[in-house]
């Protein structure tokens, strides 16, 4: 295979921790939109939607991801990233983009218990939020090149699982 995976999905499905436990696997370098982004700007991400707002957020993602050369590494991204239709043509000029379509009454439990501030669900009913947000998104998540339904699986299942459907589909 070549070209880069990219690991789209909603917010907690795992795309970080998966993504690192694939690119170990195909012995691939591992970039995380998020970390880029900190790194550019030198603040966390709760910082910059709280100083940028999330409209100004969503183009430091554009920008992180034009300035990607194509190559063989797993990239895992922010849930929203798919909101910009530029984004699209990034993914495709980059690789194959692969949506972690787990379900939200998996997630609702795990973002609970997440240590990772979420600025999206910093609201009076994050269940309500994530449930929102997951279908909003859901027709965008699918226009992915593969679909890979997950539950609770620990990341080298799930990982295995992405391996398995990208040797499906990929000559």
């Amino acid at each position: 295979m070549s070209g880069a995976i990219i690991l789209i999905g909603m917010m907690g499905v795992g795309k970080s921790t998966l993504g690192r436990r694939l690119a170990e696997l195909l012995e691939w370098e591992f970039k995380d939109t998020d970390k880029l982004l900190t790194q550019k700007l030198g603040r966390g991400i709760p910082q910059i939607f709280a100083i940028y707002g999330e409209e100004a957020f969503r183009d430091h993602e554009t920008s992180i991801l034009k300035g990607l050369e194509p190559g063989p590494f797993v990239l895992a991204t922010g849930g929203g990233i798919v909101l910009k239709s530029e984004n699209w043509d990034e993914f495709k000029r980059l690789g194959k983009v692969i949506f972690l379509d787990v379900p939200v009454e998996v997630l609702v439990p795990r973002l609970a218990i997440s240590k990772k501030r979420r600025p999206l669900l910093e609201t009076e009913d994050p269940e309500s939020k994530i449930r929102e947000i997951a279908e909003k998104r859901r027709e965008l998540y699918e226009k992915a090149d593969i679909i890979i339904p997950l539950g609770d699986q620990e990341p080298e299942d799930a990982a295995e699982a992405v391996i398995i459907a990208l040797s499906e589909v990929t000559p």
